[in-house]
């Protein structure tokens, strides 16, 4: 791709720093603490595209995206996919910067206690993740659009579900940074015996799930039907610890979630998440558990 120069990313911060603190069109002085990561984001794609004194048309010719969907961008309209900002940050030479803040804007997307359970999640080096269905972590573009698009009240909220999609996929670089997290991952049977309307998208899903498996960094077990009922069935549990051996809960159910950072909280918590593990197949009868279903649906 044709880069249009290289701009320090300290510098560009220390330009929207000035931008952000200084006086609105209005004469009110306007605070980026306040301001969503969007809008932030926004501002940053407009300042590097006008520095490169590119307009929005001649960026579009350069870089292949459409040039509505670029300014909705700018606009702080639309949250975009990771995979753009990273073409971008290269198209600018501006480093991470682009992807940095697009770390902070994805979190736009979820209500508050997610927020903040999505922001230990980012710096945890030790995830436990329980699962009824496909977690997040896991799930294919086109599955986790069609788990979305089931959520829309209209063919209007087309740009939501994009939006949740876009963060969705976006989190999953959480199980290839650096340093890597150890990841342990335990999925209810349910989730391998729900398949998606094409089969296409649930080839792919499963296809997905055996690769993550394999992963150095990830222990993945398979919770049998023949298991029985269990103390989970309503929902989900994600047990993080961070480098600092600090500890929180988050649990999620039909009526919303719950972040659990107390220590007796989270050591409950844990407690219940080694009976779910005593229960679930060895990570190599899981692995040839999930590929018996692979070949089921190829069949």
């Amino acid at each position: 791709m044709v880069t249009a120069g290289t701009y320090a990313a300290e510098e560009v911060r220390c330009c929207l720093r000035r931008q952000a603190t200084g006086r609105g069109d209005g004469g009110e002085v306007v605070d980026e603490e306040r301001e969503s990561g969007r809008i932030v984001l926004g501002r940053t794609l407009k300042f590097l595209r006008e520095k490169a004194g590119k307009s929005l048309g001649q960026l579009a010719d350069d870089t292949g995206y459409d040039k509505s969907y670029l300014s909705r961008l700018e606009s702080g309209g639309r949250l975009s996919k990771v995979t753009v900002m990273e073409d971008l940050d290269g198209y600018y030479g501006s480093g991470d910067l682009l992807v940095s803040h697009w770390k902070a804007a994805r979190l736009d997307a979820f209500m508050d206690q997610f927020k903040r359970f999505m922001e230990l999640e980012a710096t945890a080096r030790i995830m436990w993740k329980f699962s009824l269905g496909v977690p997040g972590l896991l799930q294919t573009e086109d599955f986790a659009r069609e788990v979305l698009s089931g959520l829309q009240a209209t063919p209007e909220d087309d740009g939501w579900v994009e939006e949740q999609v876009a963060a969705r996929i976006g989190r999953q670089y959480l199980l290839r940074q650096k340093p890597e997290p150890n990841v342990r991952i335990i999925m209810d049977e349910f989730a391998l015996r729900r398949p998606a309307a094409l089969r296409k998208t649930w080839e792919d899903q499963l296809l997905r799930i055996e690769a993550v498996a394999m992963w150095p960094n990830v222990t993945l077990q398979v919770l049998p039907f023949a298991a029985g009922v269990h103390h989970h069935m309503q929902g989900s549990l994600t047990l993080l610890w961070q480098k600092d051996g600090s500890g929180v809960a988050y649990t999620e159910g039909n009526t919303g979630g719950e972040l659990t950072e107390e220590s007796d909280g989270v050591l409950g918590h844990r407690l219940s998440y080694d009976l779910l593990r005593d229960l679930a197949l060895p990570p190599s009868d899981s692995l040839a558990f999930i590929r018996d279903v692979l070949e089921e649906h190829r069949s």
